[in-house]
């Protein structure tokens, strides 16, 4: 019970530091705005601290498959500080900032052409922004969906070649998925795998959808201000990782349909003879 309370309060703790970050590390944040970031902090801390302490999770998903979630925090983490290193850059230049805004504007460049994503957010800009406002919101853009994509790609790898969630020993789909109801609806099987598709397409696709929604309702609704630094951070965060994480998702359901599989198949083989027990 000791151990569950320490690494409840851990995670609490850690991810009220990734929703402080911005206001801690910005320059000239308001003492509103610091105390609405330090709500929200709070709030958040006590949600993680509630999921991870209680017996069995009501939210969080694969909270037993680790490194899903300690992936996707981490990618979180590193966009969040560089971002943020890359605005207070210009009130703060030091070595540090100067190598992530470098490696923010080679990802901005790189990400930002025809019909991308990255240019889709650009254009959600209104028609006055000036050029340091576009400049940013390229560099915030780049770096959060090239994060994104390393995230993914790793957390491909990881189950692709180091077998995840097998190597962690036998997977329980109601305690690290306490969303779906694998009683409900058919075959386990079959849902998981269109879940999991479903998840990848929609993660494919949001990347564009969204700034083409914000585009479309401009018109007869104020834009999101992308130039406050606060809230640009976390739109472009948002915008990138929640895509990401709708594809990981689908990635493990698809890969724990496959291992039911696998498994329905040795026990068919062992209830026909075809192989010993």
């Amino acid at each position: 019970m000791l151990t569950q309370f320490i690494s409840a309060i851990t995670r609490a703790v850690l991810v009220a530091f990734l929703v402080a970050l911005p206001a801690l590390l910005l320059p000239n944040v308001s003492s509103d705005s610091s105390q609405v970031v330090i709500l929200v902090a709070l709030f958040a801390a006590v949600l993680v601290f509630i999921e991870y302490y209680a017996t069995y999770p009501s939210i969080v998903e694969f909270r037993y498959a680790p490194p899903f979630n300690r992936l996707r925090y981490a990618a979180v983490l590193i966009t969040v500080f560089t971002i943020t290193s890359v605005y207070r850059h210009a009130a703060d230049p030091n070595a540090l900032n100067g190598l992530l805004r470098a490696i923010s504007a080679l990802a901005g460049n790189m990400l930002d052409f025809p019909y991308s994503p990255v240019r889709l957010v650009i254009l959600t800009l209104p028609a006055d922004a000036s050029i340091s406002d576009v400049t940013f919101v390229r560099l915030a853009a780049g770096t959060a969906y090239l994060f994104s994509l390393i995230g993914l790609g790793v957390f491909y790898f990881i189950v692709r070649v180091l077998d995840w969630p097998a190597r962690n020993g036998a997977f329980n789909v109601w305690i690290n998925l306490p969303l779906f109801d694998p009683t409900v609806g058919g075959d386990v099987l079959t849902r998981l795998t269109r879940d999991g598709r479903l998840n990848i397409a929609l993660g494919v696709l949001m990347p564009f959808l969204f700034p083409a929604f914000v585009k479309a309702i401009s018109d007869i609704a104020n834009p999101l201000q992308l130039t406050n630094p606060q809230t640009l951070i976390w739109t472009v965060a948002i915008w990138a990782f929640f895509p990401a994480g709708l594809v990981m998702r689908g990635i493990a359901m698809t890969r724990i349909a496959t291992m039911i599989g696998e498994n329905r198949k040795r026990a068919y083989a062992v209830a026909q003879g075809l192989q010993p027990v």
